[in-house]
């Protein structure tokens, strides 16, 4: 699996071949196809398959070079050797930070996980694949069309990965930078505390980010309204329409294992917080949670008294996003206030 990275490779395509190198796959039986997660460098013979699959005409967002269904390449620094000799082409991908080159011409270059590049992903082909392009690592995948296609001189080098980032996940004002799964209530108070709250239909509900972050330390109060059943899942990610797979950091009633954590579609608890610390939450006043995850090590606090500290490598080899729950059964009302998270 490779994180940050320059990926270099010579291709060669048949007459109207069609092909792709994507990046940062996520290899899991949930997934059916790769390019669901992975971003993908367009290849292809674009005259040939025009005039193979006439009167059939490509797409702006299908053509030679793009960041398939997302974005374009500078038509004018377009340098494409006669069709089947060999090009070279480059992906370079530095922190969220995105190049393409194609014979030594730099054609394409954006930023993901911005407003704009949200606002791309949540509208186009990408509309019902919500984990498409969110993770920061995986594989490298060769794409096979029905077309043959030739590749040589494949080289990566690893690029290191920025850390000590300090991230607002939440603003005091609305829900920007989350996404909601689920018919419950999420909203925020006039006091600016963000709300997760039970609605009619009593079911389970989740408030996620909309990014991925893996290491981190992360800091968030919260105050149980009214049964306070709920919790606080990390490196997880969702299956439409109201599924979520990974981990939970619990939040719950007393006697209930708040900041125990809990594997949701699989083992289960897998640890539990010591009988005599229950007595650390305070029910129906501000808690300080803290969760911190650095590799397949998972560490929690309440109020500042350690909960659990295990290390898990399946957690360890998984990523994904943060997310607030709604338990089902109704009557739920929790408070959530002050949010800091420190990228590890």
């Amino acid at each position: 699996q490779y994180e940050n990275f320059i990926l270099d490779w010579d291709w060669k395509l048949s007459y109207g071949g069609n092909s792709g190198m994507l990046y940062h796959v996520v290899e899991d039986p949930y997934f059916k196809v790769p390019y669901v997660t992975g971003p993908e460098y367009q290849l292809i013979d674009e005259a040939g398959w025009e005039e193979t699959n006439a009167p059939t005409k490509l797409e702006p967002w299908q053509r030679l070079g793009v960041d398939y269904a997302m974005h374009l390449p500078d038509a004018a620094k377009m340098r494409l050797n006669p069709q089947g000799e060999w090009n070279n082409s480059r992906i370079v991908y530095d922190n969220g930070h995105v190049e393409h080159w194609l014979n030594g011409e730099k054609i394409l270059e954006f930023d993901a996980y911005t407003d704009e590049w949200f606002a791309l992903k949540n509208s186009g082909k990408w509309a019902d694949a919500p984990e498409y392009g969110l993770a920061r690592r995986g594989v490298i995948c060769l794409q096979d069309h029905g077309y043959p296609a030739s590749f040589r001189n494949v080289k990566i080098k690893e690029l290191p990965r920025k850390a000590g980032r300090t991230v607002e996940l939440f603003n005091g004002r609305d829900l920007t930078g989350w996404e909601k799964y689920g018919t419950e209530l999420w909203y925020v108070d006039d006091a600016g505390n963000l709300v997760s709250e039970s609605g009619p239909d009593k079911k389970y509900g989740y408030l996620a980010t909309r990014e991925y972050y893996d290491d981190f330390d992360l800091t968030v109060e919260f105050k149980q309204v009214a049964n306070g059943n709920s919790g606080l899942f990390f490196r997880s990610f969702v299956e439409p329409p109201v599924k979520v797979h990974g981990w939970q950091c619990e939040v719950a009633p007393r006697n209930h294992d708040t900041a125990g954590i809990y594997e949701s579609y699989g083992r289960g608890w897998l640890q539990t917080i010591p009988d005599e610390k229950e007595s650390i939450l305070k029910e129906g006043e501000w808690n300080t949670l803290r969760l911190r995850v650095e590799g397949d090590r998972v560490q929690t606090w309440l109020n500042g008294e350690p909960m659990v500290d295990f290390h898990d490598a399946k957690i360890g080899a998984a990523q994904g996003r943060i997310a607030l729950q709604i338990h089902d059964g109704g009557g739920i009302k929790v408070l959530w206030r002050n949010f800091r998270l420190e990228t590890l």
